[in-house]
């Protein structure tokens, strides 16, 4: 990890002063110099006359000074090239986010967003702040697909997450298969050596596809040490819902919003975790904040920044361009009294 900085940016400004210094020596220069004059009865003949190019390229040589103090003011301030290095030690939280695509979740209830696009939202977010940890991440509708295995790869996983669409988009059947959620989110840290391991499993719904059953899986993942947080999403009562219309397009119509919260409730208690109702995309976020913080790594980081000094190759060009400048004023734009 590089990064550009300066030791003494506080010298920085000074630069803003080198405009000020050549008006102002252009303005004193022009009142201490008099021109050679003479007299001569007919002034006409010497109108028209070329300037010299000493004449024309002299202020090349003030120019050259103030680049050169410029250059100085910048080396004065210290430019280096910081080069970090981490080493971590400890040990990291191994994390299965399971999510439900099922058709209800295209429910308009977490405003401005359906309540999938909301859940993608506040997720990736919750990625975000575990840099440190593996994350997976499991889709499930009437089956249950790994979509990201566990990684450190954030990117890749949040990459995986954006294409995530409902089912009907995804061409796979709809519903609801909590059981198959939480055995594949489960199956995804049987091999886990972290210390703790954890599901985080949202849905909408009530358990109607798969073979197995929420509170079976529960019990199988406690045996593995796998404790579950589980998430209800959505406002109790008619939420709207949008369904395709009979001429394209779609339309939208009210449909009750039914949650299983009693066996999503078991599902946590029986692996140690913690059921959660989220009836807005704040309280979600406010959900997955939680849990960041009930769900702490044990880690620890050291930084070790090595500095390489960029000072001389900028003070270096600065002392060449004051010494070509000298030779000039004092060679070829010599001024004779």
């Amino acid at each position: 990890m590089s990064n550009f900085q300066f030791a003494n940016p506080w010298l920085l400004p000074l630069a803003f002063l080198i405009p000020a210094l050549l008006a102002a020596y252009y303005l004193f220069a022009s009142r201490a110099t008099q021109p050679a004059t003479m007299h001569h009865p007919a002034t006409r003949l010497m109108q028209g006359l070329p300037r010299s190019w000493r004449t024309t390229w002299r202020p090349l040589a003030t120019v050259l000074r103030m680049i050169a103090v410029a250059l100085m003011i910048v080396g004065l301030a210290r430019p280096q090239i910081v080069q970090g290095r981490e080493t971590i030690t400890g040990e990291g939280v191994d994390i299965a986010l399971a999510l439900d695509i099922s058709g209800s979740m295209a429910s308009l209830d977490f405003e401005p967003q359906n309540r999938l696009e909301a859940a993608k939202q506040v997720i990736n977010d919750f990625i975000v702040e575990r840099p440190y940890d593996r994350v997976g991440l499991v889709i499930f509708a009437s089956e249950a697909f790994s979509q990201s295995p566990l990684t450190l790869d954030h990117n890749m996983v949040s990459r995986s997450l954006e294409q995530v669409e409902l089912a009907a988009d995804l061409g796979i059947e709809d519903g609801t298969a909590i059981g198959l959620g939480v055995a594949n989110a489960a199956n995804m840290l049987t091999n886990s050596d972290a210390e703790s391991k954890v599901v985080i499993l949202l849905t909408d719904g009530v358990n109607n596809s798969g073979q197995i059953d929420p509170l079976t899986a529960a019990e199988a993942a406690k045996a593995l040490g796998i404790k579950i947080y589980t998430i209800g999403a959505g406002k109790t009562g008619e939420v709207p819902v949008p369904v395709p219309g009979l001429f394209g397009g779609t339309s939208i119509v009210y449909q009750e919003s039914v949650l299983d919260e009693a066996t999503l409730q078991q599902v946590a208690d029986i692996t140690g975790g913690k059921y959660y109702r989220a009836e807005d995309t704040q309280g979600l976020r406010a959900i997955y904040e939680e849990i960041n913080q009930l769900e702490q790594s044990q880690i620890e980081v050291q930084v070790f920044n090595q500095y390489q000094e960029l000072m001389i190759w900028v003070l270096l060009p600065a002392l060449v361009i004051l010494l070509l400048e000298a030779i000039l004023r004092n060679t070829v734009f010599r001024r004779v009294p």
